[in-house]
């Protein structure tokens, strides 16, 4: 082998890896934030999946609720009226807002609930509450599941140099389903003497 094909092969050698390392490196920097951007979206579908359950389940609870306590008109329109903006949520952002808004309005069902003992007593209204709370637990757990997918998808954009790749791509943080001020806050509870 001459001199000068060995110096032409080492030449295109080094070009090569200029140019391989760095695109091995674009490529699977990309594979790992689509995965994780795919990984985010699966989280949000389970918890749409508990939120669903859940605006399944209020009419059938309002209606057992409405029988006893029909002349606490105001709650049940507020439940309801949460109800339709969830129906209505178009993007995640507003989804989680208005599921917020939704688990307010319940709390305040649910305080209307304890003025009423022979609805408390009800077998159906038992089983009802029973689902809406098992659904509440299972909502819970799908949060901080999405909530975890999000954290380390967004850690990953932010880190450098994935942080220059992801904005060459598009992708963009993730919204956390967080708890509504409101909620915060344990409750009050205040006992009354009869």
């Amino acid at each position: 082998m001459s001199k000068t094909l060995k110096t032409v092969l080492i030449i295109v050698g080094i070009l090569i890896l200029i140019v391989v390392i760095p695109f091995s490196y674009l490529k699977g920097t990309y594979n790992t934030l689509v995965t994780m951007d795919e990984g985010v979206k699966a989280a949000w579908a389970q918890v749409e999946n508990q939120l669903q359950r859940r605006y399944d389940l209020i009419p059938n609870y309002v209606e057992t609720v409405k029988g006893y306590a029909a002349h606490e008109k105001d709650v049940f329109v507020k439940v309801t009226e949460a109800r339709s903006r969830v129906a209505g949520a178009k993007n995640i952002g507003d989804k989680i807002q208005a599921n917020n808004q939704l688990t307010s309005a319940l709390s305040r069902l649910l305080v209307v609930v304890e003025r009423y003992p022979d609805l408390k007593a009800n077998t159906n209204f038992i089983r009802l509450q029973d689902e809406l709370a098992g659904t509440e637990n299972r909502i819970a757990v799908e949060r901080r599941r999405f909530n975890e997918s999000v954290r380390v998808f967004n850690t990953k954009i932010r880190t450098f140099p994935t942080n220059m790749i992801a904005g060459m791509f598009g992708f963009e943080k993730a919204t956390f389903f967080e708890v509504p001020k409101e909620r915060q806050e344990a409750p009050k509870v205040k006992f009354s003497k009869e």
